[in-house]
This record gives C-alpha cells, sequence and structure tokens, in this order.
C-alpha cells in the first residue's frame, strides 16, 4: 500500500527520519556517556519502545501504571515510572509488577514510602526508588536537601525498596525558544542536582542514578554532567513546538489528510479530534509559512498560489506529538512513499 491509499485522517511514521533520530540521540548518549531511558508518554507504543531498545535505551519511563504493564507486557525488562503513585490498588499493581522486571518509582513523600514497602513485602517483591527533588517545575518533589535525604534514608531502612538516587526533570525548560535562556536555566538546574548529590553522598547515602533529561536540553550536556540517564521522549517525532528550537532532530510523525474542498482556502479533514492543538500550531509539512485555521473536523490554509486538488493528500506536522499520539489507534509506518507496516498504539487512552 502506498501512502496515498491510506484513509484519513491517519497518524504515518516516515521510518528514515525516525531512524535518523534514534541515530542522533545514540550518538549524544556517547558523547555525554548518559544511558538513554525514553520516554513512553511520547511514544505511546510498544513497537516504538522496542525498536528504542534495540537501539540501545537501558530501559523505557513512563508517567503511569498502565503504561509500565503495557511496557512489561510486551517483554521490557527495565521500567522506570516517572512519578508518584499513591492510590493504594496502584501500588499493589506496582508491587505485582516488581516480580515481572527490574521496576523503579519516585516518591517525595514518607507515607508514600511506608505503602509501597508494605504492598512489596506482601507480594514477596523489590521494588526500586527514586526520591524526587524539584528543580524549579515546581510539580512534585522535594525541596531541600535536608528532606531528600530524610526520604532517602527512609527508603534505605525498608527490607522491600532499595534506593537508586534522584529523579530531577526540568520539563519547563524543554519549549524555551531562546537559546541562551534555555542554556544558563539548564546550567542552573544542572548546579542544583550536583549539589544535591554532593550533600547526599556526604550524609552517607550512595546515588546510583541521577534521571531526567528533556529533549530540548540534550544538547548542553557533557561528559562532566550529574546526571547518568536521559528521559528524552519527543526526539523520536518532533512536533512544531519542538521545531521551533532549531534542534537537529526531524520530524517523523504527521497525520495524513485529505483536502474535501476549496475555495479561497484548502479545507482537509484534520481538524483538533484529529491533531493537537494545546501547543504550537500545527503546520502543514509543504506549506510551513502558511497559518493553519483549525476547527473540530477541518483544517485550512491559504489557497493562493497552491496547485492542490480535491482529493489530494497532505502532511501535517502535530503541534505536540505526545497528545496527538493518545489519539490514534493505529500508526502506519511508511518509507519512501510506501507503508511497510501497520502497528497499534498500546499505550494510548491509558488512564490508570
Amino acid at each position: 500500500m502506498r501512502l496515498e491509499n491510506i484513509e484519513t485522517p491517519a497518524l504515518v511514521l516516515d521510518m528514515d527520519a525516525a531512524e535518523h533520530n534514534m541515530e542522533l540521540m545514540s550518538d549524544y548518549m556517547k558523547d555525554t556517556g548518559l544511558s538513554l531511558r525514553p520516554h513512553y508518554k511520547s511514544s505511546k507504543c510498544t513497537y516504538i519502545a522496542h525498536m528504542q531498545i534495540k537501539a540501545g535505551a537501558k530501559g523505557i519511563t513512563c508517567a503511569k501504571v498502565s503504561e509500565a504493564e503495557d511496557l512489561i507486557l510486551s517483554g521490557v525488562e527495565d521500567v522506570l515510572i516517572a512519578n508518584e503513585v499513591i492510590e493504594p490498588s496502584k501500588i499493589a499493581r506496582i508491587a505485582y509488577l516488581a516480580g515481572c522486571c527490574y521496576l523503579t518509582v519516585c516518591v517525595d513523600r514518607e507515607e508514600n514510602i511506608r505503602q509501597l514497602q508494605v504492598a512489596a513485602q506482601a507480594q514477596g517483591t523489590t521494588i526500586h526508588v527514586l526520591v524526587e527533588y524539584d528543580v524549579f517545575l515546581r510539580r512534585c518533589g522535594v525541596d531541600t536537601p535536608e528532606e531528600f535525604c530524610a526520604l532517602a534514608k527512609t527508603v534505605d531502612s525498608c527490607p522491600n525498596l532499595v534506593f537508586e538516587g534522584i529523579q530531577a526533570y526540568a520539563g519547563h525548560l524543554s519549549h524555551e525558544e531562546n537559546y541562551e535562556v534555555r542554556r544558563e536555566q539548564a546550567e542552573r538546574v544542572e548546579k542544583r542536582v550536583s549539589d544535591l548529590k554532593a550533600y547526599a553522598e556526604a550524609q552517607g547515602l550512595k546515588v546510583k542514578e541521577v534521571s531526567g533529561i528533556s529533549t530540548g536540553t540534550i544538547a548542553f550536556k557533557n561528559k562532566d554532567t550529574v546526571y547518568t540517564e536521559a528521559q528524552t521522549g519527543s526526539y523520536i517525532y518532533m512536533d512544531t513546538s519542538y521545531g521551533a528550537l532549531n534542534l537537529d532532530f526531524r520530524s517523523s510523525l504527521f497525520v495524513l489528510t485529505q483536502v474535501m474542498s476549496k475555495n479561497e482556502y484548502i479545507i482537509t479533514d484534520c481538524g483538533m479530534k484529529s491533531i493537537s492543538v494545546d501547543q504550537h500550531p500545527p503546520v502543514f509539512y509543504d506549506y510551513p509559512e502558511r497559518p493553519v485555521k483549525m476547527s473540530e473536523e477541518h483544517a485550512r490554509i491559504s489557497a493562493e498560489g497552491l496547485d492542490v486538488n480535491i482529493g489530494d493528500k497532505l502532511l501535517v506536522v502535530p503541534s505536540h506529538c505526545c497528545t496527538t499520539m493518545n489519539i490514534y489507534d493505529y500508526l502506519y509506518v511508511i518509507r519512501d512513499g510506501r507503508v511497510i507496516d501497520r502497528v497499534q498504539i498500546t499505550g494510548r487512552g491509558k488512564s490508570l
């Protein structure tokens, strides 16, 4: 099947561009000595996760227990839930999953640590733990080195838990378009985390892992970084939000849409129900300078000077790859204009 034979709207992956992005990320890992743990909240697809592992990733990061289950059922053996999990039923599921793979979860409260210990003891499993440290994101995580060390020592006191290190993800820097501001803030985060690690080790704690780093800040890291793992996710796909940063990764994820009407505008069947619009506006790949007007079921651009006809199919670059992946059931994988695979987006719609 060729690209133009796919019914629209449809989500498609350009495999050549995706492979370029994986190779580029692999080069970053070699240059920095970091391990790669790509984020499943972006890929949402075990097909992609296994591609990333085959390309050298040590494991996969995810955001929720249901995503961890999806990954583990597919055979992924090293999973980090980069979030706090407090619902008792979910904690019980984590304790069970910890018997199936090397499973790590984040904490920022003593009560949560106690809950994890009780659940793991009941299952006879071991849960690995990162203590989350706030790096100016103001989301989850403790604020001070003293709070961090108190929690880490509590983890160390629990026979079914293993303290692994620091979770420090500065997601707010990912889309800062001013290069110098982004670099300076990334350096500020690096110093804060480095100071924490030194303090924790002076308290007798063994900090094995420091996990974080996004697609938008990976280029600022070198062999001197305090981090050990990168949780980059969007690099595999890219979108218009990351496109504004002029990174070296290529757009590989598109929504295929068909021209359904034409007047002074080109009107296509790709609306806000088919593509995310929560960050930068999406753009038509071949006409990136033309503003896109979106409604629920339609997208339109000016038709002036364009040799585009009703029935033609066009590619649209999403505003936000992660949320667009969560809309579709299937991903069409293409190479040289031909469909080489159609894979289920196994992680979409996971809410638990």
